[in-house]
């Protein structure tokens, strides 16, 4: 398929996992990525691996908590391909911990990272979106849906990401403009790769967070982000998918 032949996409956190997995889905299929993350090694990595398959990306270091560096590489992006298609907003932290223990910074950190980031990147985007009739897909998470122990910043800013995602689809919906949502639960990546919970945490509040399947790899999402931002999702706005195994249905 060649959904996105002579589309730009934006991608935040392309330097790994479902990030990376959404560029190089979004480029295999035709579109011109315009690829950021914090991590310049990984990063060049991943268009590396795009341009071997002869697709056109770009890398840009990017520090989504800076609403100044967002402005910039969105314009940087129009600038390069002179139009934006499809935003995004993949990049995201994760912090374990009880509420009480969660410091001032530890706070801020999330919440610009997980939510302002979008709020920023999507402000800068929707008059180049609006131009070509594009879309932005936000990257929420089962968190949003359901409460999580222990995770009280990051399920707080994916549930203003799905807040936001709604606004923003009313507000432009007759402008031509969709902005929808996924909300994956346990997917393969670095965040989950790497698991430390609390000291004295409690079992058995871990265990409702358990998916009922095995893990979503990164395509799988990626494969989704490529459907909602595709033509295909015409009518598929305001809309928070969730692909969880069943984790939050119960």
């Amino acid at each position: 398929m060649q959904r996105f032949a002579g589309k730009v996409a934006f991608v935040t956190g392309a330097a790994s996992g479902i990030g990376r997995a959404t560029a190089l889905r979004l480029a295999a299929e035709g579109a011109c990525v315009f690829a950021t993350d914090v991590n310049d090694a990984a990063l060049a990595e991943t268009v590396a691996a795009i341009e071997a398959c002869g697709h056109e990306a770009v890398a840009q270091r990017l520090d989504v908590a800076d609403p100044t560096a967002c402005r910039d590489a969105i314009a940087a992006a129009v600038l390069r391909f002179g139009q934006l298609d499809v935003l995004c907003n993949v990049a995201g932290v994760f912090q374990w911990g009880h509420v009480t223990d969660f410091s001032e910074a530890d706070w801020n950190r999330i919440v610009a990272i997980n939510l302002s980031g979008v709020f920023f990147l999507s402000q800068a985007a929707i008059p180049h979106l609006l131009a070509t009739r594009g879309v932005i897909v936000n990257m929420a998470s089962a968190a949003a849906v359901k409460g999580q122990a222990y995770t009280s910043p990051y399920c707080a800013t994916k549930a203003a990401v799905v807040a936001l995602t709604k606004s923003m689809a009313v507000e432009y919906a007759k402008r031509g403009l969709r902005v929808v949502a996924l909300a994956p639960g346990g997917v393969k990546t670095a965040l989950t790769a790497n698991v430390k919970f609390p000291e004295g945490f409690d079992p058995a509040l871990i265990q409702k967070l358990m998916p009922l399947m095995a893990l979503a790899e990164p395509d799988e999402i990626a494969a989704a982000v490529a459907y909602l931002a595709s033509a295909e999702a015409r009518y598929v706005n305001g809309a928070v998918l969730s692909i969880d195994g069943a984790q939050t249905a119960g």
